[in-house]
């Protein structure tokens, strides 16, 4: 698919999946099985004289409905994958000298988590793009307000002037001068080639030295201060929550002065602090995205707006003709309101041991959500029309070309920073429809996805593009703490809009495909799924435990369909995560995250959902650290998991994992040595289960008893949740020892 490829009259090509008539085979076959499983647990209820079996029955019954119901949901981003392709060679010969403007917007929120010098590479890789230079202008938002990312944006500037000539001289890949430099630690060229690239390294070494300097001090070296006027709005007084507007352009690209060292023109680079007071709500980084538009407005005015994350170093310099080949074509460009990339990490590990590489999303839901009407809006890595963003609504009858001219052409530097200045206040915002009706959505942690949905339901569609060089590289969290708490934020965002107008079947009745719907609610509904897996791995075990059958003997009929279930949706998830690029350990790794996630993450987000509908907790946006210390990182790259710090989840998590592993070895006891060998017929799921847990939780137990250093279960943890685990396990018998409170 895709029109008239043959005759070059369309820039991408669109591929539908083929031989999905075995995926429809499975679909029908598990949905089949399912529906014999409710029959089974609806027909088999036990009596009311079966007391606690009874309650533990119609648990287990809901519990199933449940995950049943959310695998449906599931299959809505596997029905009809889509696969898009570019020609960039087609857009280059037919624009030409017509491409728009492209404004570039990097965000960055605080320098102790986001190191300066980190930011600066995302800065010049995208700088670096193979772009018409007087067509791209770069925005770093700097929500601290701090000097030293100014510095660094200051320091970056200057090392620009040989980092792009050198770019494009020797068609360097990736852009970010740390990624490129450790691939190449020895110079790739001989003779002359060899002395550029080795003094561009030691100018590059030179920078990073000064930075991290400075950032170690934790100020500015006194003599830099006076090398540019952008420091004299900084004093004592300022604080990363309370200072004053700031916006520096540190490169004015229509300035006909501001030239590289091979006298090529330079893209325009500009550093903003929005104004922040204690007194005021910011809005998190949709209020930073705001402030950036209406800056870029008065400055470049770029009809295409790129944001990325600060971590999110470009690595592929043909990005941004990729993008626009969706958004010119003349066929179907004019849909178009945002094309997504996915977001690829640099430094995950070989079996990706907290499952942050998000390979399926990227890899398998994103293209089926691009068959379904678009992906969601991620929140980096996406390249907008700024008109989509300001609230234009689709018209099927317009088809105006992008806007390529500049405004403020006239202007000079100063009078465009200081009416930018107005621009980006507390109060500007006040009694405007900025976070309702223009700019991205205010009021809940994520506020990509519902600004993206709010975009597709004024009809417009969005592409996903997953090109064969990766576009965007980021950093993963390096620990356990990090991956479960950013979960626990997303996850807390996407239910808040389950139960927020924005939700997906009210807000986007008659507006969007069925589909798009069902696969917005599973991201909504998320967190909700720790409920039912938190009764399923407490439960099974203390009904194993009592020898309490909740599921039918291995000789009866329908067994079968619980085997089959069980079996078919492993056996396709595991063949799925190799397709996507998972090795066998990491596919455990995955299941284990998976497991991990229910537990000790989502039910904080349902907590807090609630508490916040009840008025008692505010929406809050944390950031994920981007660094950590060497002995963390260290065993970080070995695959050991990190369970060094005091945290209610780590303490969740071992309570579960020590309750299972004793209810298995007294089930299992109790089996062998009162030879009750034959209750096996009966029990066996609840032992699969139960041991499949239980293997899942080594690292847990290996944290707890086996370790020592750094890195290890703390000695309170193991202590409360052996307690805790004890206390679960005698706690059901009565006084004589014999029955339960819950299981009679």
């Amino acid at each position: 698919m895709g029109g008239r490829v043959g005759d070059g009259a369309v820039l991408f090509e669109t591929k539908r999946a083929k031989g999905r008539i075995w995926y429809k085979l499975y679909f029908c076959s598990v949905l089949a099985g399912l529906c014999m499983i409710w029959v089974y647990r609806a027909i088999q209820i036990p009596g009311g004289e079966g007391g606690g079996r009874w309650w533990a029955w119609i648990g287990i019954f809901g519990a199933e409905l449940w995950f049943s119901l959310y695998w449906i949901l599931t299959q809505a981003v596997r029905w009809n994958p889509t696969y898009r392709y570019t020609f960039k060679e087609r857009l280059s010969q037919r624009y030409q000298d017509k491409l728009p403007n492209v404004d570039i917007f990097v965000c960055t929120a605080d320098p102790t988590i986001e190191p300066p010098i980190m930011v600066i590479n995302t800065v010049l890789s995208v700088m670096a793009y193979q772009y018409p230079v007087e067509k791209l202008s770069v925005y770093l938002s700097d929500d601290s307000g701090s000097e030293l990312t100014f510095y660094a944006l200051l320091e970056a500037s200057r090392f620009a002037k040989a980092w792009l000539p050198f770019c494009k001289k020797f068609k360097v890949e990736p852009r970010s001068p740390t990624a490129y430099f450790e691939e190449t630690l020895v110079s790739p060229r001989e003779g002359a080639e060899a002395v550029d690239w080795w003094a561009t390294k030691s100018l590059y070494e030179e920078m990073e030295n000064r930075i991290d300097v400075a950032v170690k001090l934790g100020r500015v070296p006194a003599d830099q201060h006076k090398q540019h006027k952008g420091f004299s709005q900084w004093n004592s007084a300022i604080t990363h929550r309370d200072h004053q507007a700031i916006v520096e352009i540190l490169i004015d690209g229509r300035d006909e002065k501001s030239l590289d060292d091979e006298e090529f023109a330079l893209p325009t680079l500009v550093y903003m602090a929005r104004e922040k007071r204690p007194s005021h709500h910011h809005n998190f980084k949709a209020g930073a995205m705001n402030s950036l538009l209406r800056v870029s407005s008065e400055i470049s005015n770029g009809a295409i707006i790129l944001n990325v994350d600060c971590d999110m170093c470009s690595n592929n310099s043909e990005t941004v003709k990729d993008a626009l080949c969706f958004l010119m074509d003349e066929e179907k460009g004019h849909e178009f309101a945002y094309v997504q990339l996915p977001q690829i990490f640099k430094n995950v590990t070989k079996n990706d041991i907290y499952g942050n590489s998000l390979r399926l999303m990227t890899e398998v839901d994103f293209h089926g959500l691009d068959g379904v009407g678009g992906p969601l809006y991620t929140g980096s890595g996406c390249f907008h029309r700024r008109e989509c963003l300001m609230g234009k609504k689709y018209d099927a009858n317009s088809k105006a070309q992008l806007e390529l001219s500049r405004k403020n052409l006239e202007a000079n530097t100063s009078i465009l920073e200081e009416k930018a200045k107005h621009l980006i206040t507390c109060s500007y915002e006040s009694n405007t429809e900025w976070g309702k009706e223009m700019g991205l959505k205010y009021g809940s942690p994520v506020e990509d996805v519902i600004t993206g949905l709010s975009i597709q339901c004024r009809g417009w569609k969005s592409i996903y593009f997953n090109p064969s060089r990766t576009g965007f590289l980021g950093v993963a969290p390096v620990t356990l703490a990090q991956t479960l708490v950013q979960h626990k934020r997303w996850s807390e965002g996407d239910l808040q809009i389950f139960f927020s107008k924005y939700c997906p079947f009210i807000f986007g009745h008659g507006k969007i495909k069925l589909g798009l719907k069902l696969a917005y609610t599973m991201y909504c509904l998320w967190s909700p799924c720790s409920l039912p897996t938190m009764y399923y791995v407490v439960i099974l075990p203390m009904a194993f435990l009592h020898s309490i059958s909740l599921y039918p003997n291995i000789n009866s009929i329908w067994f079968m369909p619980f085997a089959y279930v069980i079996a078919a949706t492993k056996l396709y998830s595991l063949s799925e995560s190799l397709w996507a690029g998972y090795t066998l350990k990491g596919w455990w790794n995955e299941q284990r995250m998976w497991l991990f996630k229910r537990l000790a993450s989502y039910p904080f987000a349902v907590v807090d959902t609630f508490l916040k509908l009840l008025g008692v907790n505010k929406s809050a946006f944390i950031v994920t650290a981007k660094v950590a210390d060497k002995e963390v990182l260290k065993r970080y790259e070995q695959e050991i998991m990190e369970f060094g710090s005091h945290s209610l989840m780590f303490t969740i998590l071992a309570t579960i994992a020590m309750l299972n592993v004793i209810c298995l070895m007294s089930g299992v006891k109790q089996m062998v040595w009162e030879r009750e060998v034959g209750l096996l017929d009966s029990l066996l799921v609840q032992l699969v289960v139960s041991g499949t847990v239980v293997l899942i939780n080594f690292p847990v137990y290996e944290a707890m008893f086996l370790r020592s250093g750094g890195g290890r279960m703390p000695n309170s943890i193991t202590f409360t949740s052996i307690a805790l685990a004890i206390l679960a396990y005698v706690l059901p018998m009565r006084q004589n020892g014999s029955a339960s409170l819950v299981f009679p």
